[in-house]
């Protein structure tokens, strides 16, 4: 089977069909990551080139291993060390990399349709690696992914969703990618932490906790993003600790089974006890793991791979 999409930029608008196939094929490639040998020659003599415009440590690092794994070879770009430094806007730049016979663009910018440009400007594949406050489609696949593996199923489950929405373009895609799928989704936050206009994401909206955990199945944590910020959102940590952290007593009101998530990075003590984030309940790690398969998928899916797994 083929992905009805050339490029991921977003969940928003990607079907069914084509979100199930990159979990199937993600939970393919988990299998692989079982081996002794995890490296598989699918995209052998593919060139991708990894443009980090903005900071990453999983993210990025997973991508450079799925890339590994498929026999790619990936080329990295710091912003810092590039031309970039001396004036060169995104269209030249990658139109000087295309220039190098490259095949697929993984990008993260800090402006909200910077991957969809580049689709513009060149004939490669790209992959939206976090486009702003817009979205970023590979880990909420990894989050599905993660959900489907631990409880079974998607379709009727009951997701919340805590913290700093308005800054999260995790939440965005989880919101459309989880909706496709048939997830019941709740966003839930400080009122000036909530985005305007969230009738088009098609999904509840809250500034009450309890409202939001009422009968959950998975609890996803976001950390308050302080860096996006230009003025205090919130009176102060210890408030928004006492209104919006999630501690053991929370847990303990909540089904046996009931999932903790987090994209990470944590911020211990704040959205998240330190006692929830490593109990029996957690999957954050299962989330980094199952990240490198996901992304492995949509690799190989967009890049036309072949061969043996």
């Amino acid at each position: 089977m083929k992905l009805q999409i050339q490029h991921l930029l977003g969940l928003e608008g990607v079907s069914r069909e084509d979100i199930n196939l990159i979990l199937d094929t993600a939970d393919m490639f988990y299998g692989v990551l079982q081996r002794d040998i995890k490296v598989v020659p699918t995209l052998r003599g593919k060139t991708i080139v990894n443009l980090f415009y903005e900071s990453s440590t999983r993210t990025r690092i997973s991508f450079e291993l799925a890339e590994k794994r498929l026999s790619a070879s990936p080329l990295g770009f710091s912003p810092s060390t590039s031309s970039i430094s001396k004036g060169e806007g995104l269209k030249d730049t990658i139109r000087n990399i295309e220039a190098m016979k490259i095949d697929m663009v993984v990008v993260r910018h800090p402006c909200a349709g910077a991957p969809y440009f580049l689709t513009q400007c060149t004939d490669a594949v790209i992959v939206n690696a976090g486009d702003g406050l817009h979205e970023h489609p590979t880990q909420a696949l990894l989050d599905m992914m993660t959900i489907r593996q631990k409880l079974g199923r998607l379709e009727g489950l009951k997701v919340a969703i805590i913290g700093d929405i308005f800054h999260s373009r995790v939440a965005r895609s989880n919101a459309w990618g989880m909706k496709t799928m048939g997830i019941d989704v709740t966003l839930c936050g400080p009122p000036t932490l909530l985005p305007q206009h969230t009738d088009s994401l098609g999904v509840n909206v809250t500034d009450n906790i309890d409202e939001a955990l009422d009968g959950v199945d998975v609890v996803m944590l976001l950390r308050a993003q302080l860096e996006r910020q230009s003025s205090a959102v919130f009176p102060s940590i210890h408030e928004y600790r006492e209104r919006y952290g999630f501690d053991i007593d929370r847990l303990n009101k909540l089904k046996e089974d009931v999932i903790i998530m987090h994209p990470g990075p944590i911020n211990r003590g704040v959205e998240l006890a330190s006692n929830v984030a490593d109990s029996k309940n957690s999957v954050i790690l299962d989330q980094v793991t199952n990240g490198v398969a996901v992304r492995m998928a949509v690799l190989y899916l967009l890049g036309g791979g072949g061969g043996e797994m």
